[in-house]
């Protein structure tokens, strides 16, 4: 059975191949996100995750290697993970009633020439969210380490009015979309 080196310390990415029957090993990339920035948000994503794969692909360069970054946008400004709960009350209040993307960049490396895509998911935020129910989710914790300052496929999915486009994607990974790339290079389940 084949491994995949998930390019990436995230819970949610390395369950979601997991359950999709991949055996995945994860090696932190140990990139400084902060410091690569593109032009705009998407070029963002795309450079951060050309980094993470080049830095694991270094170290194992027989190995398939994937890697993604998310990038949280209104178009204006860009959403990272919440400073402290203060800023995060701000940011949900700032959301509130209005629609943001969330832009997932993927770079895939193997046999072949490297795969890469973006995927782009709507969130729409509800607008009649009150400050009691934001505060109940702050001091929940669960988004404080999420960029956005939510994670939409549990608690805080009550924040969001609908999204348009993959759910995968908000999760961190547009499994889709990288798993026929994955095909399309000769992986086969097992």
């Amino acid at each position: 059975m084949q491994t995949l080196v998930l390019a990436s310390g995230s819970v949610w990415r390395r369950a979601m191949l997991e359950d999709a029957g991949i055996r995945v090993e994860a090696v932190e990339p140990n990139v400084d996100e902060a410091s690569i920035v593109g032009d705009g948000p998407v070029d963002t994503a795309k450079r951060r995750a050309e980094a993470k794969a080049a830095v694991v692909r270094a170290a194992r360069p027989d190995a398939w290697v994937l890697a993604a970054d998310q990038v949280v946008h209104d178009g204006a400004e860009v959403f990272g993970k919440p400073d402290d709960p203060q800023d995060h009350r701000a940011r949900l209040q700032g959301m509130r009633g209005r629609a943001h993307d969330l832009h997932t960049a993927w770079v895939l490396v193997g046999p072949g020439e490297p795969a890469h895509g973006v995927c782009r998911t709507r969130m729409v935020v509800r607008g009649d969210l009150d400050d009691a129910e934001i505060d109940a989710y702050v001091a929940c914790g669960e988004g404080s380490g999420c960029a956005g300052g939510y994670a939409a496929e549990r608690r805080g999915a009550f924040l969001f009015e609908r999204i348009e486009g993959d759910f995968f994607n908000v999760l961190g990974l547009p499994l889709l979309d990288v798993m026929g790339a994955m095909r399309r290079r000769g992986w086969r389940a097992s």
